[in-house]
């Protein structure tokens, strides 16, 4: 629908063509935290290992930093997929596919939650 509004005014091609590379420049950065988030957080983890520093757990840090990175990504992830759904293709087949996306991605969400917290997220301050 949003795409049909847009193509009917005299610049709305090149702004269709603009949403689209708003759409791949957001995944991209996603991909580009996710992918720098983990050479870090290996490194920290590695110079902890090796006694540059005195961390308690190394490993639940390194657990810690990459679910962290994980969710930033995904949520990114989630929002590329939101912006170019509902802009450029608003069938009921990509709304079907982007709703299947968001419960995997929110799945996935709640699961690095629970590994990087060690409870539920509505559980709040408890440990389980």
């Amino acid at each position: 629908m949003l795409r049909y509004i847009i193509l009917s005014s005299e610049a709305g091609e090149s702004l269709l063509a603009w949403i689209e590379v708003c759409a791949w420049v957001i995944e991209i950065l996603a991909v580009v935290i996710i992918v720098v988030a983990i050479f870090t957080s290996m490194a920290f983890y590695l110079w902890h290992r090796r006694g540059g520093s005195e961390v308690e757990d190394p490993y639940s840090q390194l657990k810690i930093s990459l679910g962290k990175s994980l969710l930033l990504g995904l949520e990114i992830l989630v929002a590329a997929d939101i912006v170019r759904t509902v802009a450029l293709e608003a069938t009921l087949e990509s709304v079907i596919v982007l709703g299947l996306l968001v419960v995997i991605r929110t799945f996935l969400s709640w699961a690095l939650v629970v590994e990087i917290e060690g409870r539920w997220p509505w559980q709040i301050g408890t440990k389980q």
